[in-house]
């Protein structure tokens, strides 16, 4: 017996109004690193699918960066901690950890070669610090502002230079190394500069900010050229972010006017313009929060939304050619559609994504989505139900991958959702009722006087579990004129946080709070006896359990982040994968006899390999 992780299907960049947000390819343009939840990604650039993420941080983080010689990466966190650490392969051993400021880190950058770092923020005692990569040793001083650092860049040939970019509408230049304060380049921002970038060849440094305005400098010198105002044209809303092209004659801007623009240097005019989103409507989530031209032959360029979205560009299109989808947030439901090509995620914030498993490719769904976390999702053939926290029930086509318009109240916060039987009824527990929900209509309910955490219905249909706060099982039995209890199953110790029956009826695995697993065995109508209750070997709650095809083995996900594996023959044998899913693993579902399907916290989708012999 085995399990192995086959693909990790990255979170999206995490974002924040108003703020710029860091994206870096590396040396080659093969790879993307950002910062999503308290993870580190790096993403393949031509296969999104493919990534690797890097979970040592503590704490949420903000920044990650590719060292130019393409073998470290350095990333921080909102604590002023950066760590240094190797990026080749999948082991990511750490080099070394710095504390570099009281507080969040916004921004770093390497030298050219790779042996020094500059980190900024927002500090108590300082904005930033300059430091050796391996040892941490100072190698100079971060002055010369009075607010938070937004942006650092160092120019990447010698003699070095550096330069910060601050809320207080101000970019100081420093010469180094050891890096010291050389001059402050006031009155050409109006607002808080959010961000710069020195070119490739060193002879320009250009600063973009919330006043709408490009300026451009000399790179060597830091002696001010010329600025890009805003107007037709030109940006109409706040700048966060710059990246050069590799000729160092153009760079592209991302904008709050929802545009990606291409400038030339020398006419200092925009060549070209991306434009995002509809005219009308919900348009915050389209505004371009951050950008990295990678040194790619085909001269892609990456732009991130607001939304979380990763967008492909080219010169040569209008579109983007490629949009990358996923999620920013704890991804709190899974749904699976029988043949197991096509699953169907749910976020804390009501995002709800469709994946093909086969290119590990999510798509958005179109329409009306819910307002808050996402509670269930159930595969019903051509349909998909989902039930949210915004306490309503919405429909999605599976085929054209979009809600009906119509959402229906549930009459209070699911808890839960289950099919009952294969005539595409659910069953619903909410924390005044469990009903029936069929071809649009409530068919059967009965009311409650205790709260529900958790629901599964039989596949034939007749018997319908609810886990609940008070330690219980309440048992249904569901028939074409009734629907009543039958009897409560009281071998757990603590709240039951999920409950699943296998295919057959034959077996009803209840998992709690704490961590342990009881296994009963159906004998008959409203009788059950305990199988096992040695499925204890998870150390936090039990956030689902899911039966593979034979019901011969459950996969079980938990807020202790690991993944276990359990037989039912054998209850002391059993497979575990420690540290699945940062943050905790929140939903789990078997693909086929041998492949099963994580979602966690930590806003990533990973497929595992399971041979259970």
């Amino acid at each position: 017996m085995s399990i192995k992780r086959q693909y990790t299907f990255a979170a999206s960049p995490s974002t924040a109004r108003s703020r710029p947000t860091q994206l870096s390819a590396d040396a080659k343009g093969e790879r993307l690193a950002y910062a999503s939840n308290k993870s580190i990604f790096l993403r393949s650039i031509d296969h999104p699918e493919v990534s690797v993420q890097y979970v040592q941080h503590p704490h949420q983080t903000t920044v990650a960066r590719f060292a130019p010689s393409g073998y470290y990466v350095a990333s921080a966190d909102v604590t002023g901690k950066v760590r240094v650490w190797d990026c080749v392969g999948e082991e990511n051993i750490l080099k070394g950890e710095f504390p570099i400021i009281a507080g969040p880190i916004n921004d770093l950058a390497w030298d050219g070669e790779s042996k020094r770092i500059i980190a900024v923020g927002e500090g108590k005692e300082r904005w930033g610090h300059c430091i050796t990569f391996d040892t941490g040793n100072t190698v100079g001083e971060v002055t010369g502002h009075s607010s938070q650092i937004n942006s650092v860049s160092i120019r990447p040939v010698r003699p070095y230079r550096a330069a910060t970019a601050s809320d207080d509408r101000t970019v100081v230049f420093y010469h180094g190394p050891p890096f010291k304060f050389n001059s402050q380049l006031r009155d050409h921002h109006s607002n808080f500069v959010q961000g710069l970038e020195f070119s490739p060849s060193g002879d320009h440094l250009v600063s973009v900010g919330s006043d709408r305005v490009i300026c451009l400098y000399d790179g060597k010198t830091g002696e001010y050229k010329t600025t890009i105002p805003s107007g037709e044209g030109n940006h109409t809303g706040a700048i966060f972010a710059v990246s050069w092209a590799q000729d160092s004659k153009r760079f592209v801007t991302a904008s709050a006017d929802r545009t990606v623009k291409l400038w030339d240097v020398e006419t200092t005019k925009a060549i070209h313009t991306w434009k995002f989103g509809p005219e009308t409507g919900l348009t915050l989530p389209h505004q371009q929060v951050g950008i990295v031209w990678p040194n790619r032959s085909d001269g892609t360029i990456v732009s991130v939304s607001l939304s979380g979205d990763l967008s492909y560009l080219n010169e040569k299109e209008d579109k983007p050619y490629r949009v990358v989808h996923g999620h920013q947030k704890s991804i709190t439901s899974l749904g699976i559609a029988q043949g197991g090509k096509t699953f169907w995620t749910g976020s804390y914030e009501g995002r709800i994504c469709s994946w093909d498993l086969g290119k590990g490719k999510a798509t958005i769904l179109e329409g009306e989505t819910h307002t808050n976390q996402v509670s269930g999702i159930e595969a019903l053939g051509k349909e998909v139900l989902t039930v949210g926290w915004d306490d309503t029930l919405r429909t999605v086509d599976a085929a054209a991958n979009a809600f009906s318009n119509l959402a229906i109240s549930t009459g209070g916060q699911p808890k839960g959702i289950s099919p009952v039987g294969k005539d595409g009824a659910v069953a619903i527990a909410t924390q005044n009722e469990v009903y029936i929900w069929q071809d649009g209509k409530k068919t059967a309910s009965v009311p409650i006087k205790y709260n529900p955490i958790s629901v599964a219905a039989s596949a034939s249909g007749n018997e319908i579990a609810v886990g609940a706060e008070n330690n219980n099982v309440y048992i249904y039995t569901l028939t074409p004129s009734s629907f009543t209890e039958s009897t409560i199953l009281k071998s757990n110790r603590a709240l039951v946080s999920s409950v699943a029956y296998s295919s057959n009826g034959t077996y009803l695995a209840a998992g709690d709070s704490t961590g342990k697993i009881v296994l009963y065995s159906r004998v008959k109508e409203g009788e059950y006896k305990v199988e096992t209750t040695r499925w204890g070997f998870h150390t936090g709650r039990v956030n689902r359990i899911a039966w593979n095809e034979d019901d011969t083995h459950v996969v079980t996900a938990s807020l202790d982040t690991n993944i276990f594996v359990y037989s039912v023959a054998n209850p002391g044998k059993y497979l575990k994968f420690l540290g699945a899913h940062k943050d905790g693993v929140n939903a789990v579902g078997w693909v086929g006899k041998e492949k099963v399907v994580s979602a966690g916290a930590d806003g990533a989708v990973k497929v595992w390999e399971v041979k259970l012999n």
